[in-house]
Order: structure tokens, then C-alpha cells, then sequence
């Protein structure tokens, strides 16, 4: 199970969305203040939904098509999740000077990107499955 490169993109996906729970305050303003807090049920919804994603597709590995699958959702869910934070962030009222966006926005594309390659990994990984089934 983890000496397979996919396992660990998507550990690594999964360490990227905890650190997103743990960093949450996402938008402040130039006095600190936060907009964004912890109260946003949608938010968490999807940082949730995606953890137990990637901790399923973990635990299937044998089943590669359903790994697949679940890596595809768990895609679009982070593509949810981006758009709901470029939605907030360009809905924010007030900016004065400098407001602080933080890295948060940016961690449901590093999560995407590995996502992406934990797929292109089973897909090579059925690949050669199926090649060796013709063989027989």
C-alpha cells in the first residue's frame, strides 16, 4: 500500500487539507481582523468531505477504479472549495491598504495538483494490469 507512488500523493493531499483546517482563518484585513472564521459550515463541509476522500481512497487500494473515482470527486469538491474562497474573497467589502488573503487559498490547488498525479499513477497502474492480462 505505501510503496506506491499514489498512496503517497495522496497522503500528502490529505496532510495539505488538514494543514488547510488547522490554518482556516483565511482573510483578514489590515487591522487583523478576521473575516473568514471558523463558523462557515460550507467551508469545513468541504475540507471534511475531502479528508474522508482521500482516507477512503487510501484504504481501497486494491481497487483501483473506485480509487480513480474518488480521486475525481474529491477533484471537484476542491474545485468547489477554491471557487467558494474566490467568491469570498472578491466579495470582501472595504479594502483599504493591504489585506492578508494567506496561503489558504492556494492549498485546495496544491491538493488538486497531487490529486492529479496520484491519477495519472493508477491509470499507469491498470495500464499495465491490463497489459499483462493480454499476455496470458
Amino acid at each position: 500500500m505505501l510503496q506506491r507512488i499514489q498512496t503517497i500523493y495522496l497522503i500528502i493531499s490529505a496532510l495539505v487539507m488538514g494543514s488547510l483546517y488547522v490554518w482556516f482563518p483565511l482573510v483578514q484585513d489590515a487591522a487583523g481582523v478576521v473575516i473568514i472564521d471558523r463558523s462557515e459550515p460550507l467551508v469545513f463541509g468541504l475540507i471534511f468531505i475531502s479528508i474522508v476522500l482521500i482516507i477512503i481512497s487510501i484504504l481501497s487500494f486494491k481497487k483501483r477504479q473506485l480509487q480513480f473515482v474518488l480521486n475525481r470527486l474529491n477533484i471537484i469538491s476542491n474545485f468547489v472549495l477554491l471557487g467558494v474562497f474566490v467568491y469570498r474573497s472578491l466579495t470582501l467589502s472595504g479594502e483599504t491598504l493591504v489585506s492578508e488573503k494567506g496561503i489558504g487559498v492556494l492549498l485546495p490547488i496544491i491538493s488538486i495538483v497531487f490529486l492529479v498525479l496520484a491519477n495519472k499513477a493508477i491509470k499507469k497502474d491498470e495500464d499495465l494490469v491490463k497489459s499483462v492480462d493480454r499476455l496470458r
